[in-house]
């Protein structure tokens, strides 16, 4: 991986927003090689994808490049030029040129970024066309073999097997004459051609990024840039997509920035790591030197506050355990190291957070007891023909949660987490079974007792964004529930009750004033927190509550929960499809598959021993971060000696 040039040279970059005296990026610099894959990691707001759209040349309005350089050596067989070219100094119209045919983006969220009026093959082909002088038909032979590439349309020999297994399966006559190769060649060509009058929602989560992988590669870049396309995946997906960019990279000698905050992923799939913090690069370093030594506080605290499945801890670290931030007279910030008992790398327990998990007494009556549940919906079929057929999306499954206990429920997107959490809630009505209460069935109550039942019961959603009226402040959203259920009738009374809250939940009560838009994510999930606890219930619901934070922002919620459980002697159930934080909030894990248990055994025995195939599978796709695979990744590709 050695050349002349680098493909990418970031010298003192630095991007400003107008009405916001603080630049979003301040003065960074890095190379990026040929072939070689750049992680860039931070907390949301830290600069990373502001880096990745001034390198493209697509800042938003209100942001300008004030000063710095971007110099990008392109592709030398397909460019006009051989020699570096400052992007900073191209008219638009030239460096349009540049976008798409030598430099790639895949945006985190894919169904916002394809349109969803046409269809995937009509966007893919555009793309190809934009920057090829080539005949449609070539431009629609290209966009089904890329297709196939990214692994979205199974391969030519595989739709031979499904087309030759589907006439052997319905010929009724054993005489039958078998198809020539023509028309299984035929056959094959309408099936791959197909998938491209689909249209994005008729595509799966990882589907879709698939699809945008696909626009990405299409004019083969020499750079490659994917920020965040992994989040919102199920852990077996996220894989999978890992594993098709590594190839993809490989085989084509594609150079990437990899943006994330996920350090796991990083250790995955980067060659170096950039971290950033606040607009600048803390620190930069080959994967392998900054997994065993990192030298920045902010480094060592991304690393500690992930939650590992070798060790079980009672708290999480958090960036304010490592480092804390003085302003000095002339506005500047200076970072401060605060000193630790332990060093902190991949293969170095924090050991002052060790802990054997809590025995929860299961010989008392359980809390909440579910008997043969089965929930679904109608299924889609022929007008005319008997309605209740149904897809179960919980099919017959029965388990117990205990007071004071946490119970883990994990599974791939489709599984039936989600429907069983709004079952339990009576958010969805069962088709069958029961749902007790401290023994008392609950699927029968209505009105005024289904009421006083929802004081026990609350849940905190995945998005507190959209979970929030926007136009409530703080104060009203945390007092709605006390004004609902009239708990509470003196104003003064609940305005009290929202300040206690707010503390509780570690926000200042200055916020109850302030409205959702005006915090953070962490700080809107923390009011989220706060309004569920406003009725003193026993039991809550953290439907995948944690998705959408910051690592660090993570583990400071999830501290928080663990803490307000032992408070308020709370029982949860956890949803989430990140393994590793379930294993850290979880007496229990309940492992679901198209509707029913595969397993349920304490945390420690499901990693430890998993039972089912299933459940291996889904371990097996966790990004571990570990050492030895970061050692593993990087001897496989001939970047160190193993």
């Amino acid at each position: 991986m050695t050349n002349r040039h680098p493909v990418l040279d970031v010298r003192n970059l630095q991007v400003q927003f107008l009405s916001v005296k603080q630049p979003a990026i301040d003065g960074i610099s890095f190379t990026l090689q040929p072939g070689q894959t750049l992680g860039i990691v931070g907390e949301s707001g830290s600069g990373k994808s502001i880096t990745s759209l001034a390198v493209m040349g697509l800042l938003p309005n209100s942001g300008r490049v004030t000063q710095g350089e971007v110099w990008f050596q392109a592709n030398s067989s397909t460019a006009t030029q051989n020699q570096p070219q400052d992007l900073l100094t191209l008219l638009p119209s030239q460096l349009s040129s540049y976008r798409g045919e030598q430099m790639a983006m895949i945006f985190q969220e894919p169904m916002s970024s394809l349109n969803p009026v046409f269809t995937i093959g009509y966007q893919l082909i555009e793309a190809i066309s934009q920057h090829q002088s080539i005949s449609t038909a070539e431009a629609r032979r290209q966009a089904v073999y890329i297709l196939q590439e990214v692994k979205l349309v199974p391969s030519d020999d595989r739709l031979r097997e499904q087309y030759l297994g589907g006439i052997e399966s319905s010929a009724k006559e054993k005489d039958r004459l078998a198809p020539t190769d023509r028309e299984i060649n035929n056959a094959i060509n309408l099936q791959k051609l197909s998938w491209l009058e689909r249209y994005p929602h008729q595509l799966s989560g990882g589907q879709l990024q698939r699809v945008m992988i696909a626009i990405a590669i299409s004019c083969n870049p020499t750079l490659l840039i994917a920020d965040e396309p992994t989040t919102a995946l199920d852990v077996t997906v996220q894989a999978t997509i890992l594993e098709l960019l590594q190839e993809l990279r490989d085989r084509r000698g594609m150079s990437m920035i990899f943006i994330t905050h996920d350090l796991g992923i990083i250790a995955e799939i980067a060659d170096v790591v950039a971290v950033m913090y606040k607009g600048k690069i803390v620190e930069c370093k080959p994967i392998l030197e900054l997994f065993q030594n990192p030298s920045h506080p902010y480094t060592k605290s991304l690393l500690a506050c992930r939650p590992r499945l070798d060790r079980e801890s009672k708290i999480l670290p958090t960036i304010k355990d490592f480092m804390e931030e003085l302003i000095l007279d002339d506005g500047r910030t200076q970072i401060i190291e605060k000193p630790q008992p332990f060093v902190v790398n991949q293969d170095i327990l924090v050991d002052n957070y060790e802990t054997e998990p809590v025995n929860i007494d299961r010989q008392q009556e359980p809390i909440l007891s579910v008997r043969n549940l089965k929930v679904g919906f109608p299924a889609q079929g022929v007008f005319g023909k008997d309605r209740q057929q149904y897809t179960w999306a919980v099919n017959d499954i029965s388990f117990a949660v205990y007071p004071g206990e946490t119970l883990g429920l994990v599974g791939e997107s489709g599984c039936g987490k989600s429907t069983l959490a709004r079952t339990i809630l009576r958010l969805i009505e069962p088709q069958q079974g029961s749902i007790e209460f401290y023994g008392k069935n609950i699927t029968k109550l209505r009105g005024e007792a289904m009421q006083i039942l929802r004081r026990e019961l609350q849940i905190i959603f995945q998005n507190p964004f959209s979970a929030l009226n926007p136009r409530m402040n703080i104060c009203d959203l945390i007092i709605e529930p006390l004004v609902i259920h009239q708990t509470v009738k003196s104003k003064a009374q609940r305005q009290e009750r929202a300040e206690y809250l707010l503390q509780r939940v570690g926000l200042n009560p200055d916020y109850l004033t302030s409205y959702p838009h005006q915090l953070s994510g962490g700080q809107r999930q923390r009011v989220c927190i706060a309004r569920a606890l406003a009725l003193n219930p026993k039991f809550i619901i953290c439907d995948e509550s944690v998705s959408a934070l910051d690592v660090s922002v993570q583990a400071q919620v999830l501290n928080l929960l663990k803490e307000l459980q032992s408070e308020f002697n709370l029982t949860y159930i956890f949803i989430s499809h990140d393994l590793n934080v379930v294993k850290f909030m979880s007496d229990r894990i309940m492992v679901m598959n198209q509707g029913k248990i595969e397993e349920i055994d304490s945390a420690r025995e499901i990693y430890r021993s998993p039972q089912t195939e299933y459940t291996r599978k889904l371990i097996s796709s966790i990004p571990l971060g570990t050492i030895d695979r970061i050692i593993h990744q990087q001897s496989t590709r001939g970047i160190i000696d193993n």
